[in-house]
Order: structure tokens, then sequence, then C-alpha cells
């Protein structure tokens, strides 16, 4: 499990990310990096908001041949994202939504099922919460099933890597993923994932 200052820092960060959230009222009042990263925005015109462009990293899968054989590793992509406002919530939740959406080469994949939507995205003090639809949890073994787990929770945090996550199916939490009965514990983070899943098996490139 992570240590309780980890934990700390990263409620420190989020309850952060979150008032900015809420103080900026959805407006582009906040950026992941300044310099040549910071996002380009697209000034309103008569049919609707301004539009930002920002670039964040979503997680597909990719196949790693070992000494062991063939393992799934996990593999961030950065991919530019149109947006109507910078906050944290709004680009994270437009990387999950992307996420779904499935990769758009050959070169990488997911286990994620076709289909499945995200019903609710926020950003809470205690963590970040993502409750997706019931698809998500049909078809594939635990190969699939922890791969699937892993692109939605690094993806989640591609803002802050220390978050805990939160991830409930239609409304429930989820505890057990797959006919399998791949145990989620709630919150979850990146290192917790990594202890109770990777076993050699899926490894962050990045």
């Amino acid at each position: 499990m992570m240590p309780q200052s980890s934990r700390g820092r990263s409620r420190t960060l989020l309850i952060g990310l979150a008032a900015v959230a809420v103080i900026s009222g959805g407006t582009a009042a906040w950026f992941v990096a300044q310099g040549p990263d910071t996002p380009s925005v697209i000034q309103p015109g008569d049919n609707g908001p301004a539009i930002a462009r920002e670039k964040v990293q979503v997680y597909w899968l990719i196949s790693d041949d070992t000494e062991d054989g063939t393992e799934l590793v996990l593999a961030p992509t950065t991919i530019e994202l149109s947006l109507t406002g910078t906050t944290p919530d709004v680009i994270l939740q437009g990387a999950v939504e992307r996420l779904l959406q499935g990769p758009a080469n050959q070169d990488v994949s997911t286990t994620i099922p076709e289909n499945t939507r995200l019903n609710r995205f926020e950003l809470k003090e205690d963590g970040i919460h993502v409750d997706l639809s019931q698809e998500f949890t049909l078809g594939g073994g635990s190969t699939s099933m922890q791969g699937r787990l892993g692109q939605v929770i690094y993806t989640a945090t591609a803002l802050d890597p220390n978050a805990p996550v939160w991830i409930s199916v239609a409304g429930e939490p989820l505890r057990v993923l797959g006919g399998e009965g791949l145990e989620v514990s709630q919150p979850i983070t990146r290192q917790e994932f990594q202890e109770d899943f990777a076993l050699g098996q899926l490894v962050s490139k990045k």
C-alpha cells in the first residue's frame, strides 16, 4: 500500500486542483504547463464557447516479448484534445472519454470493451471518481481485466500520478471485475495497481 505521506501529498494536490476548477468556473484559468506547452485557445465566435487545445497522456496497451513470453504493457501516448476549458476536471474527463473511443492506429491496443461509456467524472478532495457503464465489466480473462483497469487508472491520473482513483460501474463501487473475480480495492493508485496486479505482467513504460 502507498505510504501515508504520499497519500497526503496527493490529497493536497487534488484539493488544490479541485479548488481551482471551482473558482475558475470552467474558464481557461489553469494550465498543464507553461512555455511551449501552454494550451492554445481559439476565441469563441457566434456559435459557442472558446475551444482549447490540450495535450494529455492516454494509456493504451502493447505486447512486449520477454524471456517468459509475451506480456501486456501500458504505453502512454500524448494526444491533443479539443476542449471547452482547461481546468483539471475538464482535461482528465476528456482524456478518459478519448480512451474509451479506442486507439486510432494499430501500433497499440485496448482491452476496454466497445460501447463502454463514461457516465460521470468528478475531481474531489478524496480522489478522482470515475463511473463507467456496465459494458466495462464484460468479456475477457484476467489479463484483459488487468489491462483495462490499468488503462483507466493511469489515464485518470495523467495530471497527478499519485492520486487515488475511485471506480464505479453504473453507480456501484467496483469491487470485483470479471468472472474470474479480480478484486479491486477502493480507492486505488498507480502504485497499488502495480503491487496488486502487475506481478511482472503489466508495467508502465513511463
